[in-house]
């Protein structure tokens, strides 16, 4: 397989995030866990062919480990009138995961299914434009990762293992979900962040993911391999002041607003007529929740796990990219053309960082197209050996 090196950016044009209170969530319930415990290896395999003739109908989650039911009141997301299909109602739901609330969505009751994983300071209502489109001929999943959106938010301070938010705890979590939820094998259709989390999954457990889309994924150009010697002690001090000093709660108070949340999201779209009031709450209003900033905080710190470009698995890989978005160069996205699992990268024009929410008409047909060509293959392959 071919490896390409992805640049490291100067000191001078290093960025935090800017949606940053996404990962803001803290939990309700501050426990001690011990992830050693609660992050067991699943058989994957077993528990996929003993649930795959089941299809979740439920209206609350449950947990494969615990079995618990739970109702929690979340909010529903108002679907656009463009996208709005009598037909295709999407239903929101809760599922209890190792103990935790997660919210998802669900629409479609037919064809293969698909788990869309949001981005960084976002969350399951990002894929507003996209749920009810897709469901017409797909089982459509969106999933708020731990930690995100109306998910629950536990305290990274409180957990007896301090490494809790990584790319390895949402990847366990997005494959547990296609256990526990979807109950069979999925396509994952990810942005930003969440493209490394779904990379993440299909590396750890193969048998789940049968291919990846991955919308303007993170290059993660904070990590500490691709940080110039000469700047991680800067930014390792800068990190350093705003998770453990009074200096993150200002900054984060600073960005948490409408103002700040607007401001943001038209850097990051081209078309700044599509960062409407209405996108700005679905953005903001999570990280108003108590433990947001504890959250945020964390994140912005972790400067280490895996690099997207160490993580291209043997499944079917699709790369879209908004070529207008300024803080994932295009230029630099354009070296995963050169691993032999991503079978195409497609240039979206004038499109910026978060292109199922901006542009939908050019990102759902993408979708359906790679869907079913491998769903296709699938079948095909399925019968040969049968």
């Amino acid at each position: 397989m071919a490896r390409t090196a992805l640049h490291a950016t100067p000191v001078s044009q290093i960025d935090l995030p800017c949606s940053s209170f996404q990962r803001n969530q803290k939990t309700a319930s501050s426990i001690c866990i011990n992830l050693k415990t609660r992050l067991p290896k699943l058989n994957t395999q077993r528990l996929l062919r003993r649930f795959k003739s089941f299809k979740s109908i439920q209206t609350v989650g449950f947990s494969g480990l615990h079995g618990q039911i739970q109702q929690k009141t979340v909010p529903v997301p108002e679907i656009p009138l463009d996208f709005k299909d009598a037909e295709f109602e999407v239903q929101t739901r809760i599922w209890n995961w190792r103990g935790y609330s997660v919210r998802y969505q669900h629409c479609g009751n037919n064809g293969p299914a698909l788990v869309l994983v949001h981005g960084f300071g976002a969350n399951s209502d990002h894929w507003r434009k996209n749920i009810p489109v897709l469901a017409k001929s797909h089982r459509v999943y969106s999933i708020d990762l731990i930690g995100y959106g109306y998910s629950d938010k536990p305290n990274p301070r409180q957990i007896i293992d301090d490494s809790f938010y990584t790319f390895e705890t949402w990847a366990a979590q997005l494959n547990e979900f296609c256990v526990d939820v979807v109950k069979d094998e999925a396509f994952f259709v990810c942005n930003s962040i969440g493209g490394v989390v779904g990379l993440q999954a299909a590396v750890m457990d193969p048998q789940i993911c049968k291919g990846i889309i991955l919308l303007n994924i993170s290059l993660r150009m904070l990590h500490i391999k691709k940080q110039p010697w000469y700047g991680r002690p800067f930014i390792r001090t800068f990190q350093k002041l705003l998770r453990d000093t009074a200096v993150g709660k200002l900054f984060f108070n600073a960005v948490a607003t409408k103002e700040s949340v607007r401001s943001i999201l038209s850097q990051c779209y081209h078309d700044t007529s599509k960062v409407t009031d209405e996108l700005v709450q679905i953005i903001l209003n999570p990280g108003l929740q108590p433990g947001a900033a504890e959250v945020f905080l964390e994140f912005i710190c972790y400067s280490g796990g895996p690099l997207p470009e160490e993580l291209l698995p043997q499944c079917p890989v699709l790369i879209a990219w908004g070529d207008k978005d300024p803080w994932e160069p295009i230029e630099i996205g354009r070296n995963f053309q050169d691993f032999d699992s991503v079978e195409d990268f497609v240039v979206l024009p004038n499109v910026g960082h978060c292109p199922q929410d901006e542009a939908p008409h050019l990102v759902n047909p993408l979708v359906e197209s790679f869907v079913a060509k491998h769903a296709e293959s699938s079948s095909i392959n399925s019968s040969t050996v049968s």
